[in-house]
């Protein structure tokens, strides 16, 4: 058994435990990140990178079988190849998996392979994945980040056998496209509900099909962490935090998914930053829900930050509410891709931008814009009169955003 002392120890190497080790190396904090899987997390390897790389094949298929008369060209019979479709996401997220090595050897941040648990408020014990004698290695550390992320739940009693009952990571897996399937979750891959009929009577559906998909959300991975022992509390798995990422325990830190304050990688990724700003001292801004930008990729896509209109006026806010289409986009109509709209929320009088929603195309990309904004306490009509060229999606930004006072160019 050996031991080693560093300044961070992180458990965890998603997109919150390897971007916390990167930043702890720019600020001079020697740094380890203990990994019992895979770089990258849930994120890279089976969530956010591989099913966008899935959902753009799909795209493409999409336009080549069905909407290609729209842009003058016709395909008589098209072939889809479902595995060449896998590969190219496997193909994508390695790249990238890669590229996180690189980094945190670039970086000078060691890596240890193994399960790591808490033994006091500085140590660590891990057992070494690539041991056969069960070997460990004790590692100490000033500060100590649990960045152990989630996992997907399943329905009590319903088994994920990976053939008929599916997770997400399952489906990634899948190399032949099921005749059927039945999703099962009320989240953004929700596609069916039907639990009351039209006199409010609960009612029951039996649904057939080749595979189910379990998307009921997800639990902290919380557990055999040794929190107990070392006074972390939890409210049903998930570590509790303040707002700069503390545990109970003052040199313990917990970011991403395992707080549940907001399962997302990019919360993951900015907590982390958060955490290892606040170990070094520096200044940092608390963490605030209502500044992360939220996206589903459906189509068209739906993107929005903090307070919706009837949100705002329930907090005792005088709003004013600007919107404006995509149908009146020139850019959005030569791309075929017109519906959807922007929707800004301000404050009467102080004319803070409180919230926003984009439905349409490539709303999460515009959507930044207007986050930005709010985070630099500029109002919609410093957006509006910041020229946007001509012909692009965001001029629909720059329209809702002179209309929250009236004064659109181009609205009917």
């Amino acid at each position: 058994m050996t031991e080693t002392t560093y300044d961070l120890a992180i458990l965890g190497a998603g997109p919150g435990g390897y971007v916390a080790a990167i930043r702890a190396a720019q600020l001079g904090l020697s740094a380890v990140v203990i990994e019992r899987e895979h770089l990258g997390g849930v994120c890279l390897n089976w969530g956010c990178i591989p099913t966008k790389a899935l959902l753009r094949n799909a795209e493409v298929a999409r336009l080549v079988q069905g909407g290609g008369r729209e842009f003058g060209f016709e395909v008589d019979e098209v072939r889809l190849d479902f595995g060449a479709a896998i590969d190219r996401s496997r193909k994508v997220s390695g790249r990238l998996v890669k590229g996180i090595e690189l980094l945190l050897k670039k970086n000078d941040v060691e890596v240890i392979w193994g399960a790591g648990k808490l033994t006091d408020a500085h140590t660590i014990e891990v057992a070494l994945s690539d041991s056969d004698e069960g070997d460990t290695q004790t590692v100490t550390a000033e500060h100590i980040i649990i960045a152990t992320g989630a996992r997907a739940r399943s329905i009590p009693g319903v088994e994920i056998d990976g053939e008929r009952v599916l997770s997400a990571r399952e489906a990634l897996e899948r190399r032949e496209a099921p005749a059927s399937a039945i999703v099962i979750g009320a989240g953004p891959m929700r596609v069916h509900v039907s639990s009351e009929d039209k006199e409010g009577n609960k009612t029951t559906d039996t649904l057939e099909a080749e595979i189910a998909l379990v998307a009921i959300g997800v639990r902290p991975n919380s557990e055999n962490l040794g929190l107990e022992a070392v006074g972390i509390e939890t409210d049903r798995g998930w570590i509790q935090v303040d707002d700069r990422m503390h545990t109970a325990v003052s040199n313990i830190y917990a970011i991403g998914d395992v707080n549940g304050r907001m399962p997302l990688a990019h919360v993951a990724s900015d907590q982390g930053i958060l955490a290892v700003e606040t170990i070094a001292g520096r200044e940092t801004a608390p963490f605030d829900v209502h500044r992360i930008p939220r996206g589903t990729y459906t189509t068209p896509q739906v993107a929005s930050f903090g307070l919706t209109e009837a949100q705002a006026k329930e907090q005792g806010h005088d709003v004013h509410v600007g919107q404006f289409s995509f149908m009146a986009n020139g850019k959005a109509l030569g791309l075929g891709e017109n519906r959807g709209f922007v929707k800004i929320v301000a404050d009467d009088v102080t004319h803070e931008i409180l919230g926003a929603v984009i439905v349409g195309p490539e709303a999460t990309e515009l959507l930044p814009e207007l986050v930005l904004a709010a985070n630099a306490e500029l109002t919609p009509e410093e957006i509006a009169r910041t020229v946007h060229a001509h012909p692009t999606l965001n001029e629909v930004v720059m329209e809702a955003a002179h209309d929250v006072f009236g004064h659109t160019i181009h609205g009917t």
